[in-house]
């Protein structure tokens, strides 16, 4: 896959208005490579019934089976009936359309480094921007305050938005209970202690992401989101009914499209931290996002990220047969640093990082970091 490796950071944001906009800025425009076009066929992804293998041993090593051989092929599986509402989920997407209808002025005073609102990350780069505004937060398993996620809505949008920051760390806290039972799920399916993942990630340092990628009148020559692996842990995605993700597997764009059948579907997919950690065992596979000509698609975004300072190691199971190590210890920290600061994510991020490291590790003490 193509890689995009230089970060081009704009000298001011740009103020782009989707609304207005009746053909493709220039700097909207991807690559013939990366706008290949996908295919009919759609991406295997096993479907898991959370509720149905609890408690149900010989239904989890089933479960664990379909998980394991997804992951090792490209990272990608889906759970239902995870006891999170189908209308409160459409509830929060309602909620945070009231943050995207705002006037393009009060939208980017909710700006604040990387957090908050973004229009194409055009605060970051200068080309191939994507198609799409986001609103972007932390949340924290061990939160400093019960109340952080509504503190931050308010701060950042006025107290008018109490009740969209309340339906939002609603939501984190339902995600954060998906998480428990898809990291006991991993961990079955790697062989480890079933409560290995779920105490490695006890204090884990969430991101929460809702996304809109608005109707282009020319969506052949744009993507909503570029070719690129997350890099963080886990993501637990759900989509609204239109298509648009596409994952490369086996030199092909698969769609997954949703599920109408199981509105409520999480997709899940692995992220390079995770793939680190399992020793590359499972896949961080590279996904993109199409845009339409039609309708705005939108769709909830929770990654999970260990604590910053934990350092990510394979589990002793991944390793008791003499298996090489494929990538050195590291923390999330240096990793996250490394996507904010020196490398655009792309489908290479986390080799790149791995170079980075190891030059950073060999430079003498007094000398002046790569990458800056």
């Amino acid at each position: 896959m193509e890689s995009s490796t230089i970060i081009a950071p704009s000298k001011e944001i740009n103020a782009f208005d989707f609304h207005l906009m009746h053909k493709v800025p220039e700097q909207f425009m991807w690559s013939s490579k990366a706008l290949e076009k996908g295919s009919s066929e759609k991406l295997n992804t096993p479907l898991i019934d959370l509720k149905a293998i609890k408690g149900d041993e010989v239904a989890m090593a089933n479960a664990a089976k379909l998980v394991r051989e997804a992951c090792m092929k490209h990272g990608f599986f889906e759970v239902t009936n995870h006891g999170v509402d189908y209308d409160f989920i459409i509830s929060t997407y309602r909620q945070c359309d009231s943050i995207f209808k705002l006037p393009l002025s009060k939208k980017l005073s909710a700006m604040k480094d990387k957090w908050g609102y973004s229009v194409a990350h055009a605060e970051k780069f200068s080309t191939n921007l994507p198609w799409k505004e986001m609103f972007t937060y932390r949340y924290n398993y061990i939160p400093a305050s019960e109340s952080h996620v509504v503190d931050y809505f308010k701060s950042m949008l006025g107290e008018e938005f109490e009740r969209v920051g309340l339906a939002n760390q609603k939501y984190c806290e339902a995600m954060k209970e998906v998480s428990v039972s898809i990291l006991e799920l991993l961990s079955i399916s790697l062989g480890v202690d079933p409560l290995y993942l779920q105490k490695y990630f006890e204090d884990c340092e969430a991101i929460m992401r809702c996304n809109r990628y608005p109707r282009c009148e020319n969506p052949s020559i744009t993507l909503g989101v570029g070719p690129h692996c997350d890099p963080t842990s886990l993501t637990i995605l759900h989509q609204d009914q239109v298509s648009g993700l596409e994952v490369y597997v086996d030199d092909k764009w698969l769609p997954v499209p949703p599920r109408p059948e199981t509105p409520d579907a999480l997709i899940i997919n692995i992220g390079d931290t995770l793939m680190a950690m399992t020793n590359g065992v499972y896949k961080s596979c590279v996904h993109r996002v199409l845009v339409n000509n039609r309708v705005d698609r939108k769709s909830l975004v929770f990654f999970l990220n260990p604590k910053g300072d934990k350092t990510l190691t394979p589990p002793k199971e991944l390793l008791e047969n003499g298996e090489q190590r494929n990538y050195p210890d590291f923390t999330w920290a240096q990793f996250y640093e490394f996507t904010q600061e020196h490398h655009r994510t792309d489908a290479d991020t986390l080799p790149m990082f791995v170079s980075w490291l190891q030059n950073q590790k060999a430079l003498p003490s007094n000398s002046k970091p790569l990458w800056k």
